[in-house]
């Protein structure tokens, strides 16, 4: 069987090991990138295609007689043209819930970095501002706590889930916009429409799924029904705001501020309004990244050639 990663070097820049996958194959390649113009050449003669970001669309896939099964690296599967794979009974599997607890981290990274600015006063130590303070404590920008603050989690799926099981331990008072019923939710967690979650919350979390009904969810009418003082926090899919608007909230003290992990286009553009908003934090989509995460996706994507070996598929989104 020939197994063909055509973008490895994100999941394994070098830090995991690939021995597991290449004992599933007789010839098994990996490449760290591979361009939309090296796909046909690259996934001749393979069987087993695994991906993470290099998109596989239906005429590629046409084009692949010997493919039978497409490996997403990911949880999101959008890279692949599912109905093409269908047409052709190919299996298509993805990797679900691997960066759960690694992208709560980052919510919490993000808020902690906005309420308590421990970089900004890390650098003020260091050019000397608090060495010339006439007193014993030093600081310049407002300091908050947690405890007793609002926090409205976009989407209660796994990774809502955990950031509310974080934000019961710093005494926050939790809210959700969900598809469960009150019914389902744990008693900490009360139920409110988006339109409460963005006017009542001091802090408003996405883990929401991209589709045409949440893109651009956050926009300039959403944005003015929140505190000024409000924080935004995005670590789901770029596109569920509308960055320019997000920017021109920022820039005009609507909300407080943002932190976010994803973009609309990554790497982003130079002219992105978000790189140069004010009080805008951004960090270059690593909160799935840890080498924890890394470690279960990379058994997962294993387990799941496995299931397809035997016989016994799992996380087929291509049913």
């Amino acid at each position: 069987m020939k197994i063909v990663v055509l973008d490895g070097y994100a999941m394994n820049p070098g830090d995991l090991s690939w021995e597991e996958l290449k004992m599933l194959g007789d010839d098994c390649t990996i490449y760290e990138r591979t361009s939309p113009e090296e796909v046909l050449e690259r996934a001749k003669g393979a069987e087993v295609l695994l991906t993470n970001k290099t998109a596989l669309r239906a005429a590629q896939i046409e084009a692949l007689p010997d493919l039978k099964y497409i490996g997403v690296l990911a949880t999101g599967y959008n890279v692949v043209d599912i109905e093409a794979a269908k047409k052709r009974g190919i299996i298509v599997t993805n990797i679900p819930a691997y960066s759960t607890q690694s992208v709560a981290q980052m919510v919490f990274a993000h808020i902690l970095n906005i309420t308590n600015r421990v970089e900004h006063y890390s650098e003020e130590v260091r050019k000397g501002e608090w060495t010339r303070s006439r007193d014993f404590s030093y600081w310049n920008t407002p300091l908050v706590e947690l405890s007793g603050l609002k926090i409205g989690i976009v989407g209660l799926g796994n990774t809502g889930q955990a950031t509310a099981r974080i934000a019961l331990g710093f005494g926050m008072e939790i809210y959700a916009f969900t598809s469960k019923s009150s019914l389902q939710l744990p008693p900490e967690i009360k139920s409110k429409t988006l339109d409460e979650i963005f006017s009542e919350c001091d802090i408003v979390s996405l883990h929401c799924p991209l589709t045409e009904t949440t893109r651009n969810l956050v926009n300039a009418e959403r944005l003015a029904m929140m505190k000024p003082t409000a924080i935004l926090i995005n670590t789901g899919r770029g596109p569920l705001m509308n960055e320019k608007d997000l920017a021109d909230a920022l820039n005009n003290g609507v909300i407080s501020a943002a932190g976010v992990d994803v973009l609309s286009s990554e790497p982003p553009k130079a002219d992105n309004p978000l790189l140069t908003a004010k009080n805008c934090f951004i960090t270059p989509h690593i909160a799935w990244a840890t080498h924890a995460a890394r470690t279960r996706l990379m058994k997962i994507a294993v387990d799941n050639l496995r299931g397809y070996i035997s016989g016994n598929v799992i996380n087929n989104v291509a049913k």
